[in-house]
This record gives C-alpha cells, structure tokens and sequence, in this order.
C-alpha cells in the first residue's frame, strides 16, 4: 500500500496517524512540533526529541561505550544506517547492552513526541534513521507507555507548563529531608532553565527529572516564569551529541521486563 507523504499540518493527531501507519506496515520518518518517530515495517525502530537525550550521551556517559567508539561507528556506518549493527560487530558494545539503552532512548522520547498529541506535520516514506535495525516496538507498545507517562506526570501535578517553562524556586520552601535527587534537581532551578535544561545539568533523562520537579512543584516548592517555546524537531542527520546524559537505574528494571517482553512477542 502506498503512503501519502504529508507536508503540511493537518488536524490529525500524531498517535491516530501513527496507528494508521502501524496497519499499513509503512516505513518512513514521521515529524511532529517536538521530534520525530522513525518506523519500519509499521513498527517503531527509533525516536527523537530536543528534550530527551540522545542514545549517543546515553551510551557514552554511562561509560558503556568510548566517545571514540561512538564517532568511528557514525562515520563507518551512518551513510548506510548500520550504526547500532556497527557498534556490536566491532566488538564496541554487547548487543543486550544497545538494545537496553536504545529502549531507554526511544520510549523517554516517545513521551515528549506524543505528550500533547497535536498534529503531525508530516510523514516521509521510505527515510531511514542512520542508527539502523536495533529493535522495534509495537506502536500500541509505544502510545500506551506514552500514556502511562502522562498520566502518572498529572497524578503528581496537573500542570503541563512545567515540563516546558523555565522554572523558578519558592524562596525559604525547601525542607532539609528531600529525597537526594529531589534536592540534586531542586538545587538545579534558577528560574532560567526549563526542565530539559536542568535535566541536561543532571545528567539524567529528562522524564525522571520531570517527575521529580512535578513533585516539587505539587509541594510549592518550584513555579514556571514563562511559558518556553515548543523545541524544534530532532535532525534526521548524524550531529554531535547536544548534552553528556547519563541513564537513571530505577528505569533498568523497567526496560529489562519491556526487552523480555518484546522477546516473547
């Protein structure tokens, strides 16, 4: 079946198009406002966000994987999108290893793409991520853990600004007993940084440091100053790494059990 490459915005919403997609077993690069979802065969194969980290920081500043090692396989094998296959081929990185982390990466940038579903801008058949084959995930698989996101994020605080706006401290707020991360990320908010930044700062994955200013914010520790605009769409192009990010443990578990249970599908 052919697909229709979309150029223009239209009032259908990134998720509907997305299943729609998914049962036409079409591959291409789907944009929206925040990133983009690459499928394959009507699955999700990769994502991107401005405000998620790229597998790249994940890898290398986690020290799973050389920054030397990273590049070499970007420029052996990015042209031909086979950089995942390179990087286990050359014996850079165990393959249990990328499709850990990649799992990671896809689903925290799944959420920012998909957070808002506001329309998709457009869909272009056929373009492939230079990442190449890694492991894909159902689109069911992906919408629903996007929506387990987001309603976990409106449990703790209602309010979607934070995730975008820079945020400021509630002066003399702050109690001497918070959980270590939410001081670490409370100490980050100067009324500048907006929750990607300070994620950023933290060297952590933007979601878990999303969790944790929602949290300060329900307590009135945290406010939002301004409402940031939305970020660009992620480059379908190989570029340097934005920020250094480190994987949060807590989500190891989690993504073992979603690994073992794409395994079993």
């Amino acid at each position: 079946m052919t697909t229709t490459i979309r150029t223009s915005r239209t009032d259908e919403p990134a998720s509907a198009l997305l299943g729609t997609l998914a049962e036409q077993g079409a591959s291409g690069a789907l944009s929206t406002e925040s990133g983009i979802v690459y499928l394959a065969s009507g699955h999700v194969v990769h994502v991107e966000s401005a405000v998620s980290p790229a597998l790249g920081d994940l890898l290398t500043h986690s020290g799973a994987l050389a920054p030397d090692g990273w590049w070499a396989a970007i420029d052996q094998a990015g042209r031909r999108c086979g950089v995942g296959r390179q990087l286990v081929d050359s014996g850079h990185l165990a393959a249990g290893a990328l499709e850990l982390c990649h799992l990671g990466a896809l689903f925290d940038a799944a959420y920012f793409v998909l957070a808002h579903d506001g329309p998709a801008l457009r869909f272009r058949p056929g373009v492939a991520h230079w990442l190449g084959a890694v492991r894909s995930v159902p689109v069911d698989a992906v919408l629903r853990e996007s929506r387990r996101r987001r309603e976990l994020l409106h449990r703790i605080w209602p309010e979607p600004c934070v995730d975008l706006a820079p945020l400021a401290r509630v002066p003399d707020t702050a109690p001497s007993d918070l959980p270590a991360r939410r001081s670490r990320t409370l100490a980050q908010v100067d009324g500048v940084r907006t929750a990607a930044q300070i994620a950023m700062a933290l060297a952590c994955r933007t979601f878990h440091t999303l969790v944790e200013l929602r949290r300060l914010a329900a307590a009135g520790m945290v406010v939002p100053v301004a409402t940031a605009p939305a970020p660009a769409p992620a480059s379908a192009e190989p570029g340097p790494a934005p920020r250094p990010v480190a994987p949060d443990e807590p989500d190891t578990a989690l993504l073992r059990r979603l690994l073992h249970a794409l395994e079993a599908l």
